[in-house]
């Protein structure tokens, strides 16, 4: 007797501290990729009726993190998926990536985060693997504005490799927690500025103290949750009108094919 496996049985179990409810807020609402304080009414319903397609079941949202060598990309990272912080810093060589499993209004949906090199000698080896990103993470020092500077650089490379209207942009500033509240305040205005000319979402974080990480990350599930139920409500419906427009066109062909053959059933 053969055992089918599916694809979603040997998945793990999604963490109870990674189910999403209800829509996580934004950071700064000047610089939010959108404002709504709820999820789509139409993400909702299908989620309810269970019409969310290949989201829940396959569906993987690609994640990119990218930035300048020593900004915090890896620490953010393994602070949300590890709960850690080593203050042993090593540099990332070429990539690497963490898988991380939601439930979002009761669908799991999944996030592989991929954390890039921030080196200029490592840079052709990362970029290699930004193609089929649905998210783009900019991180910048918020101590350094050389950093914050770059950010556009980085962008335009993640960019090259991806359909730009349809990559969700977040731009993060990291180490929080060593920047004075005047300091702070001066580059956050600055941090804003780019974030709306790029139409990305902002956020500050300190991955030592663990201050709005997981808030910033579920905020990009939910995010990305959303416009792939969107996109796969969108691609059922075209099929549904498709057939609608097909099975009108069988139908009018058979019926008219009958008119045209009764005269002879009738000689």
């Amino acid at each position: 007797m053969s055992v089918r496996i599916s694809a979603m049985s040997v998945l793990p179990p999604v963490r109870r501290d990674r189910i999403i409810a209800q829509l996580p807020q934004y950071f700064r609402k000047e610089a939010a990729l959108h404002t709504k304080e709820d999820f789509n009414n139409k993400v909702k319903t299908a989620c309810q009726e269970q019409r969310t397609g290949t989201v829940g079941r396959f569906k993987i949202s690609k994640v990119i993190v990218v930035g300048d060598l020593a900004v915090g990309k890896t620490c953010l990272i393994n602070r949300f998926c590890k709960d850690a912080f080593d203050k042993n810093y090593k540099a990332t060589i070429g990539v690497d990536f963490e898988m991380e499993r939601f439930e979002v209004l009761g669908v799991p949906f999944s996030l592989q985060l991929w954390d890039t090199a921030g080196q200029e000698r490592f840079k052709c080896i990362a970029s290699t693997y930004y193609r089929g990103a649905q998210v783009v993470i900019i991180v910048f020092d918020v101590n350094d504005v050389a950093s914050l500077g770059h950010t556009r650089q980085w962008l335009e490379d993640a960019l090259k490799e991806n359909d730009p209207t349809a990559v969700q942009l977040f731009l993060v500033g990291t180490k929080k927690d060593l920047s004075s509240p005047a300091q702070y305040a001066q580059i956050e205005q600055d941090a804003l500025k780019i974030a709306k000319e790029i139409s990305a979402e902002y956020w500050a974080v300190s991955s030592l103290t663990g201050e709005n990480v997981r808030e910033f990350f579920f905020r990009v599930a939910s995010l990305a949750f959303e416009t792939n139920v969107l996109a796969e409500l969108e691609k059922s419906g075209t099929r549904q009108i498709g057939d609608v427009v097909r099975i009108n066109s069988n139908s009018s062909n058979v019926h008219t094919t009958s008119k045209k053959k009764q005269p002879n059933c009738c000689q």
